[in-house]
Order: structure tokens, then sequence, then C-alpha cells
């Protein structure tokens, strides 16, 4: 369970992360009595990434404007989702901003520290700009002072994202999280920081054991039929929507929001969606496109989706493979037969086959559609398209059909 950004700055607040003058706005008249002072920053509070592409950041210097920004992001909907709540921040003037994060590795079974001296890296330099710990041991400051090290800081900046390090992990234990992240961690002329957004992910296994959170998860099933649609940094495969109809992979976090968005708009019901483009930065072993791929698959499969829509766009490491991935799956679902290999070698339960509508843009992967093209001679239940529109079309056809048509 992922908390929303004025939830993340509440908790950030009370152990003492340091965060920006705050309120809370349930409405656009609620800023008549606004507590703090202009120019101020208005953000969308919802579970999806992007938001300031969407426009649903927006800076204003007056309550008249405030009003009219309030209104229009109130009513802009993000990934399908409209915001129950803003969040009214003051203005920072960040001359620096650094990325920090604790994560639980699931490969290692421990929480690993991760820092850069740069927000909003390009995924794609993620691994060289990234610096991380492990806690192999039980906590303590030098942990905190050793990423901070790493980093490449120094004197009093140093000792400030140490002790952030150390809240931020505080947390992490405080209330048995998977995530807590800052991104970005704002420094000022004075070198001061500032926590100017944060993310916090909830271990949903260890809720019970908080009546608080316990209190925010039945608050959030009761108001949304969603859950956080799209993968979060570095495109770990962990956002599942079990009641969607249309499973979503891609391979970059735009071609799939813009893949989910069709598919709203067309009236369909989309499910987990899984950006293959890259993996975490503290897995064990690198993993290769198509390791992805037949993960991504297999994940919605388990999941009984009904239709799986493949939108590739652009390029493609290893375009044929990523094909013989495709094929590979199709042909070990003919006739509700097992699924694809386990790693450890033993065969996934019965599940039944899903539609499979696959959309290949860029002439960089045109050996991928010769392969798929001469599959589907053979294989009628395969659907490729290099048109998205019409993919998303044949995707929410398929889930409205009365006949459910195996691939086969």
């Amino acid at each position: 369970m992922d908390l929303l950004e004025y939830q993340v700055k509440e908790w950030f607040g009370e152990i003492g992360i340091p965060v920006l003058p705050s309120q809370r706005i349930d409405h656009p008249t609620d800023l008549k009595r606004l507590k703090i002072h202009y120019p101020i920053v208005l953000k969308s509070q919802v579970h999806a990434g992007e938001r300031e592409k969407a426009g649903g950041v927006r800076m204003v210097e007056t309550t008249i404007d405030a009003i009219a920004a309030a209104q229009n992001i109130f009513n802009l909907s993000i990934w399908g989702q409209l915001p129950e709540v803003l969040l009214a921040e003051s203005k920072y003037d960040a001359q620096q901003e650094f990325y920090l994060a604790v994560v639980l590795d699931t490969a290692v079974c421990r929480p690993v520290l991760l820092g850069s001296t740069e927000a909003n890296i390009d995924l794609e330099l993620a691994d060289q700009k990234m610096q991380y710990v492990v806690v192999e041991q039980e906590f303590s400051p030098f942990y905190a002072r050793r990423l901070a090290l790493k980093m490449g800081l120094q004197g009093t900046l140093m000792q400030s994202v140490s002790t952030v390090l150390e809240k931020m992990y505080q947390l992490f234990v405080q209330k048995d999280l998977d995530l807590v992240e800052i991104n970005p961690l704002g420094v000022n002329q004075a070198g001061e920081v500032m926590a100017l957004n944060g993310k916090v992910r909830v271990n949903e296994r260890s809720i019970g054991r908080h009546p608080e959170i316990a209190a925010m998860a039945t608050k959030t099933v009761n108001r949304h039929d969603y859950r956080n649609k799209t993968n979060g940094r570095l495109g770990e495969l962990n956002s599942l929507d079990k009641q969607g109809k249309i499973g979503i992979l891609g391979n970059g976090t735009g071609s799939i929001m813009a893949t989910y968005d069709l598919v709203v708009s067309s009236g369909g019901k989309p499910g987990i969606s899984l950006n293959l483009r890259h993996a975490t930065i503290t897995d064990a072993a690198p993993t290769k496109f198509y390791d992805r791929l037949i993960k991504g698959l297999n994940t919605l499969v388990e999941n009984n989706t009904q239709v799986i829509l493949i939108n590739l766009l652009g390029s493609v490491p290893q375009p044929e493979e990523a094909a013989q991935a495709i094929a590979q799956f199709i042909i070990q679902n003919k006739g509700d037969q097992p699924l694809l290999t386990k790693s450890n070698g033993s065969k996934r339960s019965h599940h039944h086959s899903p539609h499979l509508v696959v959309r290949l843009a860029g002439s960089e992967l045109n050996a991928a559609r010769d392969i798929l093209t001469a599959l589907k001679t053979h294989e009628d239940g395969l659907i490729l398209l290099e048109d998205l529109d019409e993919a998303v079309a044949a995707a929410v056809r398929l889930t409205k059909s009365p006949v459910q048509k195996k691939v086969s």
C-alpha cells in the first residue's frame, strides 16, 4: 500500500525529517483560509507518477489564481485517477536536489540505503549514478554516514543528509515499510535540507500490526477501486491491480501511461501494468529484457488477466529474443498447457490462457515483427498491430466479447 504525499509528509514531520509548511486542501474554497504564505505549490494527491508533466503540480501567487488552479487540478485525471485531496505547500528555492531511499531488497533480505546527488535521474544511468549501502547488521549511524560519503558529501551537508537517512531508517523500521523515498531532497543556498517530495510503501502483511495504518488502508479501499497502476522507480514488478481485465506490458513509463489512459478512455478496465524497461538497482544479478518479459507474462497469467496488451515502442534490447519469448508463451499456453517453467525448474499451476494483443512500433522492432508475423500465420489467437489506438480497441473488444476465445 502506497501513501499519498500529504500522508507521507505528516509521517516525515512526526519523525523529524524536515518538511515545508503545508496544508491539506479538500475543496478549492479551503484556499480562502490558507495558513501558509504565498507563493505556494498546489499538488494533486493521486497514486500516480508524472504528476508535474500531466499538469497536476502548479505554482501560484494569489488566492484567486490558487482557487482557479485547484479547480482545474481537482478535475484533472491522471492515469484514470481524480484527486480527492490537494496539498498546498510553501515554495522552496533549491540549489541542489538529491535522491535518498531506504528499501527492502528481497534478493538479499536486508534493508538497503540508496542515494544520488541527482534527483529524477535517467533510469538508463541509474546504476552509474546511484550509490547504495546494504545494512548487513543492526543499524547504526555508521551506515548513513557511509552512504553520504559514497555520494561525495562533506562537512555540514554530509551530517545533514546522514541525519535524514537515520530518520528515514527509523520510520522504515517503526512502520514495517518496504520503501521510504525522498525524491527530491532539496538543499538551499544556506546548505539546509528539505524533503520536497516523498514516497512510502507499507508492507501489506504488516498492516494488522498498526491500527493507524489499518484505518488508512480501510479508507483507501472504500474510496478507490485502484492501486498504484504503474511500476515504481526502476521498474519493479510489484504494482498489481487484480481487478482489471487488461494487463499492460511496456518498455517505458511514458508508453505505459499512454496505453493505460487509452484503455480507460476506450471503456476498458486496465489491471496490472508493468514497466519492463529496467530492473532494480539492487538486483543480485543483471536481468535481460527477455527475462523480464517472461516474468511479466507469467505474472499476468497467474493473476488471471483476461487480455494481455504488449506495447513496445522504439528500442528494445535483442528484439528477436523478445519475439521468441512471446512465441514461446503462445505455444506453451495452447490449450491451457502448463505455463512457462519457473527458474527452479518446476511447473506453474494451471490457468486459462489470456488473449494476446501485441503492438510493435518503430523500425528497430522489424526483426521482432517479422518473427511474430510468421507466427501469426499459424496462431490465429495472436493479434499483431502497429497502431496503438487499434491495439487498445482490440484489447477492449476482447474483454467485452461474449465468447472467450483462447490463445491457440
